[in-house]
C-alpha cells in the first residue's frame, strides 16, 4: 500500500510537470481557464449559499442550547458560530461538498474524453493536454475554491442571524456585536489558506483519476468515486497540518 501511494504520488508530480509548458496558443488557453472558474464558481455557488445559510443557522442553535444560562451573554454565541464557521465548518465542509461535486465533474469529463478517444486526437494534433485540459482545471479550483468558501463564511453567519431572529434566541444588534468582539483577521487567513490547499489537492487529485482512466464506463464511475474519497481523505489530513501549523 505504501509503495502504490508513492507511484501514485510521483505519477501525479510527472503529470504536473507536463502541464506547466509554454501553451501553443495562449488566448485558448485563458479562455479554458476562464471557462473553468465559471463552471466551478457559478455552477457551484447554489448548493454553497443553501448548505451555508443552513450550517450557519444550526450552528446558532447549538450553540445556544449549550451555552446559554443566567451568566453566560448572548453575544457569546454569535463569537463561538464566527469562529467555528471561520476555522473549520466552512472550509472542511464546504470542501468535502466541493469534493463531490467539483471533483467528480472534473474525473468524470476527463474519464469520459480518455474513453471516447477525443484526448488522444488531442494529441495527434500535437496539443499538450496535460497542459490544456488539466492545468485549467487545477488553477481554477485554486482560485474559485477560496472565494466559495468566503462566501460561505458569509452566508454561514447570515444564517446564523436569520435563526436567531427567528427562534427567538438572539437580537439581531447583539449577534452582530458578538461577530466583531474579539475577531482577528489571522482567521479568515487561515481559512483562506485551507481552502486553498483544499481546492488544489481536489483539482490534481480528480484530474489524476479522471486522466489516467483505462476501460469502459464502469471505469468512469469507479475514477469518480475514488477520485472522491481519496479528495475528502487528503482534506482531512491537511486540515490536520495546517490547524497544527498555524494555530
Amino acid at each position: 500500500m505504501f509503495s502504490s501511494t508513492i507511484r501514485t504520488l510521483g505519477a501525479m508530480m510527472l503529470m504536473l510537470r507536463d502541464s506547466f509548458t509554454k501553451p501553443e496558443n495562449p488566448k485558448l488557453y485563458w479562455r479554458q481557464l476562464m471557462l473553468e472558474c465559471a463552471s466551478i464558481g457559478v455552477g457551484s455557488l447554489p448548493i454553497v449559499a443553501i448548505i451555508s445559510i443552513f450550517l450557519g443557522m444550526v450552528m446558532t442553535i447549538q450553540t445556544a442550547y449549550q451555552l446559554v444560562g443566567p451568566f453566560v451573554p448572548l453575544s457569546i454565541i454569535a463569537t463561538t458560530v464566527r469562529e467555528s464557521v471561520v476555522l473549520e465548518l466552512s472550509p472542511n465542509i464546504m470542501c468535502v461538498v466541493l469534493a463531490g461535486v467539483v471533483g467528480s465533474s472534473m474525473s468524470s469529463e476527463l474519464g469520459n474524453m480518455r474513453v471516447s478517444e477525443q484526448i488522444d486526437a488531442y494529441e495527434i494534433m500535437g496539443i499538450n493536454t496535460k497542459a490544456y485540459l488539466i492545468l485549467p482545471k487545477v488553477i481554477a479550483s485554486g482560485i474559485m475554491i477560496p472565494l466559495l468558501i468566503l462566501l460561505s463564511i458569509g452566508f454561514a453567519l447570515l444564517g446564523g442571524l436569520m435563526a436567531g431572529e427567528l427562534a427567538h434566541i438572539i437580537p439581531a444588534e447583539i449577534y452582530v456585536q458578538g461577530l466583531r468582539s474579539g475577531f482577528l483577521g489571522f482567521s479568515i487567513l487561515v481559512a483562506v489558506i485551507k481552502a486553498f490547499v483544499f481546492g488544489l489537492s481536489i483539482g490534481i487529485i480528480s484530474c489524476y483519476n479522471g486522466y489516467f482512466v483505462s476501460g469502459g464506463s464502469i471505469e468512469i464511475g469507479r475514477a469518480s468515486t475514488r477520485a472522491v474519497v481519496v479528495s475528502c481523505t487528503v482534506i482531512l489530513a491537511w486540515d490536520y497540518i495546517i490547524t497544527a501549523l498555524m494555530l
